[in-house]
């Protein structure tokens, strides 16, 4: 394995002859990107390089061969395993082992991984509503928010995969569950002077608060006039948004200039790694304030303003958009297709959605409201190649590398780890983003409205289409990460609730 790290050859493999042909007898076809090692190479052998080596060997038999797969297409794609991964998150929705006992404080993830997933796997996850329910109800405390269990402190990161959670259910009783005066009393107790969040009272303040509080508020039609008592009204903000897209550009200034653009002879790239903190998406677990650590975890920045608060050219005061654009498309590797959370991190399947689904928001905030169509000719279809991204890269990495193909089900990291509900519905989100045409057709003109935007969803037409239609998952809202129909019934609900 050194040696070949070392001086890894031209061409690791001859292309495939016939493993798993395609039903009519037809040959797979892979293209020559996904059967070789990246043109370019940097000379400087370090650990990370050998690691990189190690996951494109890992990959490449799957991506050339199908290794595991009873059946490839034409294009060498195989199927997507959906009864298998049904099942897998069917049962981490019941009684868990007593290894999870760790993960207690993290229930309300699971809850919403597994019924994102199941819901993006066309399953009716309605059924679930009363046990959500009885199971949530208890994790509301009186002082407003939700924690990661019974007794414990309210959270946004959990607060927010409850709310998602009870979306997908959906339903008035759902909805009723969430006291949304205590709720909005929380919220101004996290509000901070300089703008942003707080994740809990007297906890950390980093990005993640701001996009978890942006979706909740907007998600229950939350009044945004903060109270007297909120630690940010003696800084004179009079809104739970005021001054949010001044806090995170000031925020990403101030990591620039105390960490990400300084030389570090170990890794050259390093100082390019600034804009990782510009993902519209957040990883709830691992981001990080980008002022207070270099973690390598993606956050928010966009999403927080971005089709959920504000108008669509607003965005552009915040972010060195070339900038943005150049760090994001160098997080999609080849030969293996899949993204990775910065640079010189390992390509994961969860950066499908971190990564992946990013590129919706930035494309509508680029080229900006549509305006309402009144013919079908007026969106023509859009191609593979209109992308920003490698769509038919991306589906390859998913359906080749990233399902467990073991009677276990769900979906991986990469093929030499197990699967999780986590990687699950993650992944699955980053499929239906791949699969999917995201337009924006209008957005608000006031940031205090709170259902403005107008999102379209439909399958991406491809004459080149390299996945077999039974394949398709369901769509997702780019912005919230639930159905967009689920999001639509969520907020006509609350849309009628004034004040309290």
């Amino acid at each position: 394995m050194a040696a070949a790290a070392q001086q890894p050859p031209t061409h690791i493999m001859d292309p495939p002859s016939v493993h798993g042909a395609h039903a009519d007898g037809v040959s797979p076809s892979v293209p020559g990107l996904f059967t070789t090692n990246p043109p370019i190479r940097d000379a400087l052998e370090t650990e990370t390089s050998r690691l990189q080596d190690e996951t494109i060997e890992e990959c490449l038999p799957f991506l050339l061969t199908g290794e595991g797969h009873d059946y490839r297409n034409a294009h060498g794609i195989p199927h997507l395993y959906r009864d298998r991964h049904v099942k897998f998150l069917q049962k981490q929705l019941g009684n868990l082992p007593s290894m999870f006992k760790s993960a207690d404080p993290s229930r309300p993830w699971i809850f919403y991984w597994c019924l994102a997933g199941l819901s993006l796997l066309g399953e009716d996850v309605d059924s679930y509503r009363s046990r959500l329910i009885e199971t949530v109800r208890p994790m509301q405390n009186e002082t407003g928010g939700f924690a990661g269990g019974f007794g414990q402190t309210s959270h946004l990161a959990t607060t927010y995969a409850t709310v998602l959670s009870l979306a997908l259910v959906g339903g008035d009783d759902a909805y009723e569950v969430v006291d949304r005066r205590s709720m909005w009393k929380w919220l101004c107790s996290l509000k901070q002077p300089d703008g942003g969040f707080q994740m809990a009272v007297g906890g950390e303040e980093d990005v993640r608060g701001a996009y978890c509080a942006a979706v909740i508020i907007s998600l229950l039609n939350i009044p945004l006039d903060l109270s007297p008592d909120s630690p940010a009204c003696a800084a004179g903000h009079t809104g739970l948004f005021s001054g949010l897209g001044e806090w995170a550009k000031r925020t990403r200034e101030e990591y620039r200039q105390s960490r990400a653009w300084k030389p570090m002879a170990h890794t050259p790239s390093a100082p390019w790694d600034a804009s990782r903190s510009w993902i519209l998406h957040i990883d709830p677990f691992r981001g990080r304030s980008p002022a207070l650590s270099t973690h390598d975890a993606p956050s928010t920045r966009v999403a927080t303003w971005h089709g959920l608060h504000t108008d669509v050219p607003r965005p552009v005061r915040y972010l060195h958009v070339p900038r943005l654009l150049s760090w994001l498309s160098a997080r999609q590797y080849a030969p293996e297709g899949g993204c990775s959370g910065r640079t010189n991190k390992l390509v994961d399947g969860c950066y499908s959605h971190w990564v992946g689904g990013c590129w919706p928001l930035i494309e509508a905030t680029l080229n900006g409201p549509e305006g309402p169509a009144t013919e079908p000719a007026d969106h023509p279809p859009m191609q593979a190649n209109d992308s920003f991204f490698s769509r038919n890269a991306l589906i390859r990495y998913i359906l080749c590398c990233a399902q467990d193909l073991s009677a276990r089900g769900g979906m991986r990291d990469k093929p030499s780890k197990y699967s999780d509900a986590y990687h699950t519905c993650y992944v699955l989100s980053g499929l239906s983003t791949a699969q999917h045409d995201c337009r924006l057709v209008s957005a608000r003109a006031d940031e205090t409205m709170m259902d403005g935007d107008v999102w379209t969803v439909s399958p991406l037409v491809q004459d080149d289409q390299i996945f077999d239609e039974e394949d398709r998952v369901g769509t997702m809202h780019p912005a919230y990460a639930i159905p967009q129909h689920k999001v639509g019934d969520c907020q006509k609900y609350f849309a009628s609730k004034q004040g309290f």
